[in-house]
C-alpha cells in the first residue's frame, strides 16, 4: 500500500510518499481502508520531532473509512462498517490498524469527510468547554486562532454552554468567520492587543478562562488577560513550545490555574470516547455545529497540505482524500 512517512525530522519537504507492507491486523484490532484522513498541527507538531518517534514512521492520527478485516477478539466492529479514529497513528496511508475499541461508528447521514474532519477537532473543543474548564453560564472564554478548526468549533460549544466568547483572529475575514460561529466579541490582534482588549471587554476585571492554542506567542499575555484564580488552558504550539515557567508566576497572576491537556488523556475509555464522539455526531445531524471542510489534497500531496496549514491560510479543516 501507499503511505506518507518521514525518515527524518523537518519541514513539509520531509514528506515522503513510500510503498509499504499492508498491515496485519493482530488481536483486538480492526483494519480500515481509508477514505479520508484529517490533517491537525499536531502533525506537524510530529514532523518536526517536537514529540520524538521512532523513525521511519507514518504520519497522521485522524481517518475515516471501512471496516475490511479484523483481528481474533474484536466485538466493537465488523467487516463493512463505517469507522473514524482519532488515535490511530499511521493514517496518512491507504489502511491503517486500530484498536477495535478506539474506533467510533459514523452514523447515517454523516459522511467519510465530515467524520474525519470532525473526531479529533471537534472532540478537542469538546473537552476543552466540558471538561478541562467546564464552561458554566455567564463565564467569559477567550479563545484564540477562533477561525480555525478547533477554534471555530469550540466557539460554537463554548456559546452552547452559555458562555461570553472573545475571539482573537488575524484579519476581517477570520473575523468574519467567528462571528458566524456565534462569538460575542472578535478582536483583531493584528490591529489591537488582545490583552488590552479583553481587559476593555470585561471592564478591567479580566478573562475566566484562555483556550491558547498558539504558545509561544501569546502565552504571557494570555496569563495577563485572565481574573484573579482563571484559568489557563494551554493546548496547543502552532507558535512554537513556550519556554520554561517558573510556577510561582502564577501566584503573581492571582493564582491561576494553568493546565496543559491531551485529547487522549480525555477518550482513556471507551464510554468516554463514544460519549464525545455522539455529542458531535447528534449535533451535526441536528445542524447545530457546523463542520466547515475548507481544502481537501490527495494523499500524496500531504507535503502541500502541511504547508497550507502552516501558512495559517487555512479557514476551517484540511483533508487528505485516499482513492482506489
Amino acid at each position: 500500500m501507499l503511505a506518507v512517512r518521514i525518515h527524518q525530522y523537518g519541514g513539509p519537504e520531509v514528506l515522503s510518499y513510500d510503498e509499504v507492507p499492508m498491515p496485519q491486523p493482530g488481536p483486538s484490532e480492526a483494519r480500515v481502508k481509508i477514505a479520508a484522513a484529517g490533517v491537525n498541527f499536531i502533525d506537524t507538531i510530529y514532523r518536526k520531532g517536537l514529540y520524538p518517534n521512532k523513525l521511519p514512521f507514518t504520519l497522521g492520527w485522524e481517518s475515516a473509512g471501512v471496516v475490511d478485516a479484523v483481528g481474533a477478539g474484536v466485538a466493537e466492529v465488523q467487516p463493512g462498517d463505517r469507522v473514524v479514529s482519532a488515535t490511530a497513528l499511521g493514517s496518512y496511508a491507504e489502511y491503517v490498524v486500530v484498536p477495535a475499541a478506539n474506533l467510533v461508528p459514523i452514523p447515517t447521514g454523516v459522511t467519510f469527510e465530515q467524520a474525519a474532519a470532525a473526531l479529533f477537532q471537534g472532540m478537542t473543543a469538546h473537552y476543552l468547554a466540558c471538561s478541562t474548564y467546564p464552561l458554566q453560564p455567564g463565564d467569559i472564554a477567550l479563545v484564540h486562532a477562533a477561525s480555525g478548526g478547533v477554534g471555530r468549533l469550540l466557539v460554537q460549544i463554548a456559546k452552547r454552554r452559555g458562555a461570553r466568547v472573545l475571539a482573537t483572529v488575524s484579519t476581517g475575514e477570520k473575523a468574519q468567520r467567528a462571528c458566524s460561529a456565534g462569538a460575542d466579541d472578535v478582536i483583531m490582534y493584528t490591529q489591537e492587543d488582545f490583552e488590552v482588549a479583553a481587559r476593555r471587554l470585561t471592564g478591567g476585571r479580566g478573562v475566566d478562562v484562555v483556550y491558547d492554542s498558539v504558545g509561544k506567542i501569546t502565552f504571557d499575555q494570555s496569563l495577563n488577560s485572565l481574573r484573579p484564580r482563571g484559568s489557563m488552558v494551554l493546548y496547543g504550539l502552532s507558535s512554537g513550545p513556550v519556554p520554561p515557567l517558573d510556577p510561582q508566576m502564577l501566584s503573581v497572576h492571582g493564582s491561576i490555574s494553568l493546565a496543559r491537556p491531551m485529547l487522549a488523556h480525555y477518550i482513556a475509555t471507551r464510554e468516554e470516547l463514544l460519549q464525545r464522539a455522539n455529542d458531535l455526531f447528534s449535533w451535526i445531524a441536528a445542524r447545530a455545529l457546523d463542520i466547515h471542510i475548507d481544502a481537501t489534497f490527495p494523499l500524496a500531496q500531504a507535503a502541500e497540505a502541511h504547508a497550507y496549514l502552516e501558512s495559517r491560510k487555512a479557514k476551517g479543516k484540511v483533508l487528505l482524500e485516499i482513492r482506489d
